[in-house]
């Protein structure tokens, strides 16, 4: 059994997800969130639903019956220097919001390791891929200078692989999981913070739930690599399906963004994995193509990012923005790419003029 760590989470979405399997491995977790999500958080537990192959329906886990601990705070409610791990769960353009930056300057300013379970990877994060043009990558981002002061080496990636939504029906302290997938991250430059995050891996690796009086092994791991390209393997997935639910007309689902034209969502996924590996990548650090399109069946609902923009959003993570602009850096082109980017340029230009 490793020691016991302190993490604290900045975001309760798939926050909740990461601080509950924490949980359930004897670790503390604190989730800063809204003031209506605290309160329930700190009421009722963190409530995560869980598919378990083998089992019909969903197991159900409440943190306050885990061995360890779940709270929930507010931006000025805790002190980063408190914690062994930071973990940045919130949305990219979330960043800049008041309190939310102040809270962010001072987890930097802590000098404790940062973990970012974002889509959209701090920029800190890319300064560790030698050969990239950080400052020509600053325009994707709704604004790059919070993220000035951090130092890379303390800031390392974790792929959110997993699905999860919050059923609107349910109160906000509810996730549900339909893609049971991994968490993973890549090392820290310091071997002493990576060895922390192996401890935790291990940790939830051998923890059991009990399920009517058996111990069961339940989904989502957090999975440590060596290469800081694996969690990039994402990259591929939200090009080929979450950016391309945005369309002329409405939104459509993830499914159907990857199965309408199987062939051109393979040419897209094809073309970011050799972005990647032109990065620096190694192939063995992608997922193939069939795996994700046959998870992409399950995934019924327009992406998070399409949903957002629809809603009329004037900032989303720009993925796709940074794909394209990575892209140029190394001399590559996608029409279909550039027709993605081009889509969701047009999209967020009408929010912002009819938020005015």
């Amino acid at each position: 059994m490793s020691k016991k760590y302190s993490v604290l989470l900045m975001g309760a979405s798939y926050g909740s997800l990461l601080a509950t399997k924490l949980a359930l491995a004897g670790h503390s977790a604190t989730m800063v969130c809204l003031p209506n999500e605290v309160e329930a958080f700190n009421n009722d537990g963190a409530v995560v639903r869980f598919p378990v192959r083998g089992r019909e329906g969903l197991v159900e886990v409440n943190s306050k019956t885990l061995p360890g601990s779940i709270n929930a705070a507010g931006t000025t409610d805790v002190n980063p220097a408190d914690y062994d791990l930071i973990c940045l769960a919130m949305q990219e353009p979330q960043y800049r919001s008041p309190g939310v930056r102040e809270l962010l300057d001072a987890v930097a300013k802590s000098g404790k390791p940062c973990m970012s379970i974002m889509n959209m990877p701090p920029l800190p994060y890319l300064k560790r891929i030698p050969g990239l043009d950080a400052a020509a990558i600053e325009k994707c981002y709704t604004d790059a200078d919070v993220w000035s002061i951090f130092d890379p080496a303390l800031l390392t990636l974790c792929s959110p692989d997993p699905q999860a939504f919050r059923p609107p029906e349910e109160p906000v302290n509810v996730l549900q999981v339909t893609l049971p997938t991994n968490f993973k991250a890549a090392r820290f430059d310091d071997e002493g913070h990576t060895q922390m995050l192996r401890d935790m891996q291990a940790d939830i690796e051998a923890a059991r739930f009990e399920v009517d009086g058996e111990q069961i092994e339940l989904p989502v791991k957090l999975k440590v690599h060596d290469s800081i390209f694996v969690p990039l393997a994402k990259w591929a997935m939200l090009l080929t399906g979450n950016y391309r639910c945005v369309q002329e007309g409405d939104a459509r689902s993830i499914k159907e963004a990857v199965h309408t034209d199987l062939d051109q969502s393979r040419a897209v996924y094809t073309w970011v994995n050799e972005l990647c590996q032109a990065m620096g990548a190694d192939p063995g650090d992608q997922v193939p193509f069939e795996k994700y399109a046959n998870a992409a069946q399950g995934l019924l609902k327009p992406s998070s990012a399409a949903r957002a923009l629809y809603a009329g959003a004037p900032n989303i993570e720009r993925v796709d923005c940074l794909v394209k602009t990575i892209s140029g850096q190394k001399g590559m082109q996608s029409d279909s790419v550039d027709t993605t980017v081009r889509l969701v340029d047009t999209r967020l230009a009408a929010n912002r003029e009819a938020a005015k």
